[in-house]
């Protein structure tokens, strides 16, 4: 159902001349009503866990300027992605709705557009309100109608679901086309090279990591990782043609930082959404010599290091254009963390202490905990009081939450999974969701405290096997698992036994959700 509401900032106006008292909406916040809609800032990190930054325990590496913005905001301990993976994820951010309504799971290099050109986005919910929007860094949400032509126009893609701006790599890092891509172009293309793309068969005469183990700078740990070698890095699907287009990945860290910068220096002049997708810390790992070395855990640690200076980068640029005071950024992560995922890097054996989940179980892909409750910081002067947030909150609720803010009303098919929680966003001390879904290989459910895993088939196999690289549980079992957070953050002890009833309750809950259609 639609709501309606007066104006905030009409209402402000008013209420300052004495014609009418301050609206009092249950979840706007108290001073919400600006004479300048504020600028958004989303910073999202890749496989960034719950334990890898300063302020949230993170030992052997240093982020002082994420650290900045959490001491000057509010840090966020029960903050979730909607699923355990990247695609998913991103896929809920931009949409307000879970991931499997789309039956999204992570995409191959050259998927066709995951998001419909008709479907409501959060950039173009932004647009309404009069901002500029733009996605730089990984998209990894598919590109085209399927078949793409990486030398023709690639349509459609963010510019077609409300962004004015892009500057992409087309999938990860660890995909080919190792190609830049503005707007609808790859980047620097010649004619006379032309790129092709093939994630079934090998095509061109390029090197692969499976045939040339003595050409890659990090060995693959699986087959999936050892196709054609760029930059010294094999990597997932055989790419033919555009030298002179590919990416050398040392340089992410410089390139996305200036094409951000510009945008900004572009558009400080007026209301702006900046989606800030980073490639880090996603394998492959290799941070520019100016960061290697600064931390105690090699090449991952290295790699926050280098996230950590972007960051920084940013603001600086948001506090030059003097914009930063209103301007609300959210700083989180796609998923949690994983050390090693697809190449060799020593990410395990140099660990050391760090905890890059902390103290919950599991991580990326994990039914666990760990799988989605990632690092969530909100920093925004003109608004914010510095605090800590227990608050159980999901970035699938910014969509309605700025909607909220912003005065936009929601139609019945738009976001429809996205939860209204204003207050919770902006102030530390009110409280935020009672219920939220997690996704992974099966759904689990979060009520207050309580946590609820469905039950798979042949489950209990897959829970009892700890891949032995990356060192994680999937979590699934062919049992239901239900565990009491407060008493077990762990999840240690699986309680579905002796509280059937609740079990049967939050099973209800959870096919409750996936019926739903509309707000």
């Amino acid at each position: 159902m639609k709501f309606c509401k007066v104006s905030l900032l009409s209402a402000f106006i008013l209420s300052a001349c004495g014609q009418i008292e301050q609206p009092t909406q249950p979840d706007s916040p108290a001073n919400s009503a600006l004479a300048t809609k504020p600028n958004v800032v989303i910073f999202y990190v890749d496989d960034l866990g719950y334990g890898d930054l300063g302020v949230y325990g993170a030992k052997g590496v240093e982020t002082p300027n994420v650290d900045a913005l959490a001491e000057n905001g509010i840090r966020f301990t029960d903050a979730h992605t909607s699923a355990s993976t990247c695609t998913p994820s991103r896929y809920s951010l931009l949409a307000g709705e879970h991931a499997f309504r789309k039956n999204a799971r992570i995409l191959k290099g050259d998927a066709p557009l995951l998001i419909g050109i008709d479907q409501p986005t959060l950039p173009r919910m932004l647009k309404k309100a009069g901002y500029k929007t733009a996605v730089v860094g990984k998209w990894h949400l598919g590109l085209g109608n399927g078949n793409v032509d990486w030398n023709q126009a690639i349509k459609p893609g963010p510019l077609e679901i409300g962004f004015d701006y892009s500057f992409l790599l087309p999938a990860t890092g660890d995909r080919v086309p190792t190609v830049y891509m503005q707007n609808h172009h790859v980047l620097n293309l010649s004619k006379d090279d032309p790129i092709s793309v093939n994630y079934k068969n090998k095509i061109g005469n390029r090197p692969t990591g499976n045939e040339n183990p003595e050409l890659v700078r990090q060995l693959p740990s699986d087959d999936g990782h050892s196709k054609t070698i760029i930059n010294g890095i094999s990597r997932m699907g055989w790419m033919a043609g555009g030298k002179s287009a590919e990416w050398v990945d040392e340089n992410f860290y410089q390139v996305f930082t200036n094409k951000a910068n510009n945008f900004i220096a572009n558009n400080s002049d007026k209301p702006f959404f900046l989606f800030f997708s980073f490639h880090d810390i996603h394998v492959p790992r290799l941070p520019n010599k100016k960061f290697q070395g600064k931390s105690d855990m090699g090449l991952r640690g290295d790699a926050i290091v280098q996230m950590d200076w972007i960051t920084g980068q940013v603001v600086n640029q948001l506090k030059s254009k003097g914009v930063l005071d209103n301007t609300l950024i959210i700083f989180t992560s796609d998923n949690g963390a994983v050390l090693s995922d697809g190449y060799e890097d020593r990410a395990i054996e140099l660990v050391g202490e760090h905890q890059a989940n902390g103290i919950y179980r599991g991580g990326k892909y994990s039914a666990y905990e760990a799988g989605t409750r990632v690092p969530t910081i909100v920093h925004f002067p003109n608004q914010v009081k510095p605090g800590v947030s227990d608050a159980l909150m999901s970035q699938i609720d910014i969509y309605a939450s700025l909607a909220n803010y912003l005065d936009i009303d929601l139609a019945d098919n738009e976001a429809i999974d996205s939860e209204i929680h204003t207050q919770a966003w902006l102030n530390a001390d009110k409280g935020g969701r009672q219920e939220l879904a997690e996704e992974s290989a099966t759904l689990s459910l979060r009520d207050g405290q309580w946590k609820y895993i469905r039950p798979m088939i042949n489950g209990e196999k897959r829970a009892q096997y700890t891949w032995q690289r990356k060192q994680l549980e999937t979590g699934t079992s062919s049992k239901p698992q239900l565990f009491n957070l407060a008493k077990d953050p762990s999840e240690q002890t699986n309680l579905a036994s002796i509280y059937a009833d609740r079990v049967a309750i939050m099973e209800a809950k959870l096919q409750q959700l996936e019926a739903k259609t509309t707000r």
